[in-house]
């Protein structure tokens, strides 16, 4: 490959990362407690219960909603009663499952 090349191919993914990090964004506690008051996405207690359903005796340690590509998703991190960190992200509108991941 020529340097050149590399070179655009280099700012081809960075410029991919870029845009993939701006479309998606964290909402505070104003604009969640609006779109649930407006029927817009789940209580996140009802999802944080499904979460934890999934690993007994684990213990939240963060939960977070975010808006990516125009989906609402409640992005939670739990400790697993054997200690491993898992990230969880649910849609907030459906409480479907998106991703269950060991987080590092």
């Amino acid at each position: 490959m020529t340097r050149n090349r590399r070179a655009r191919t280099r700012a081809a993914l960075v410029l991919m990362l870029f845009c993939s990090l701006a479309l998606a964004r964290d909402l505070d506690q104003d604009e969640a407690l609006r779109l649930r008051q407006q029927g817009v996405i789940l209580p996140l207690e009802q999802l944080l219960q499904q979460a934890l359903g999934r690993y007994p005796g684990a213990r939240l340690l963060e939960a977070e909603l975010e808006e990516k590509h125009d989906v609402y998703i409640y992005e939670v991190e739990l400790l697993t009663a054997q200690g491993v960190v898992r990230e969880l992200d649910l849609d907030a509108t459906t409480g479907r499952l998106l991703k269950d991941e060991e987080d590092d």
